[in-house]
């Protein structure tokens, strides 16, 4: 279609543009990414169990997929992180049977592979939260939303997901952690993936874009400067839950 075609050609020339910019100012960003990746603090995945039975009410099944912000880097066990957290907001109205699958620097195509490998069974409901190390690592826009379409495509036809909560790319641009331009230009990035992410979903009825509307406060993120504090899983969590909550009729 003509719009389709339109998109299309807008994120060609955006992908052009960025990397014209990452030419011009690429050495000094590699410096800064390498100095990052040297000194940046390496917090642990959040400690306890990945998987569990609770609250009572009419069954749901929900599996919550990944990179470290699913794995809870930043809180210290997995009651404080998104998967714990969903999972105990939604238990006052369903009994909530959860699984998380979730890896620090996950990608969207290791952890497709990773769901087909380590993921068993059937889910009603899943939660995503997967894109800002694509950004960081240079994946291409349009080969990565290819890649999200078929995780997509593997949720509903293979797990029988019947809806499925993307989370989007996180506001890089406000990540204290990174140095300018470096920051600046990852930004950029993020924000890019994340509208098009949008307008991915946009085009699939059972799925839902979950913005990351969060204000731009360093008193928010754990202590490397990456990750959030519990309190912000909890709201991330929550975003979820209510929207499951409101539209509890679509699951058999």
């Amino acid at each position: 279609s003509l719009d389709r075609a339109q998109g299309s050609s807008e994120i060609t020339m955006r992908v052009y543009k960025e990397v014209i910019a990452a030419f011009s100012i690429g050495p000094l960003m590699f410096a800064q990414g390498m100095l990052v990746r040297k000194y940046a603090a390496e917090l642990p995945e959040a400690t306890g169990p990945r998987a569990g039975v609770v609250g009572e009410g009419k069954p749901l099944r929900v599996l919550v997929l990944g990179d470290s912000s699913a794995a809870g880097v930043g809180v210290d066990t997995q009651d404080e992180a998104i998967a714990g957290q969903l999972a105990a907001q939604l238990a006052d109205h369903f009994q909530v049977t959860w699984e998380l699958l979730a890896k620090t620097g996950a990608t969207t195509k290791s952890h497709t592979q990773a769901l087909i490998e380590q993921v068993e069974g059937k889910f009603d409901a899943a939660m995503i939260c997967l894109g800002v190390n694509d950004v960081t690592h240079g994946v291409n826009l349009k080969v990565w939303l290819k890649q999200q379409a078929k995780l997509l495509d593997i949720l509903e036809e293979k797990f029988g997901v019947q809806q499925i909560y993307v989370s989007g790319v996180p506001p890089v641009k406000y990540f204290p952690l990174l140095p300018q331009p470096l920051r600046w230009f990852l930004g950029r990035r993020a924000d890019r993936f994340d509208h098009w992410l949008e307008e991915l979903l946009a085009t699939r009825q059972n799925c839902h874009h979950i913005p990351i509307a969060f204000p731009h406060d360093t008193s928010l993120m754990a202590s490397d400067g990456y990750h959030p504090k519990a309190g912000v899983y909890q709201e991330w969590a929550g975003w979820v839950a209510e929207r499951i909550k409101d539209s509890r009729d679509w699951f058999k």
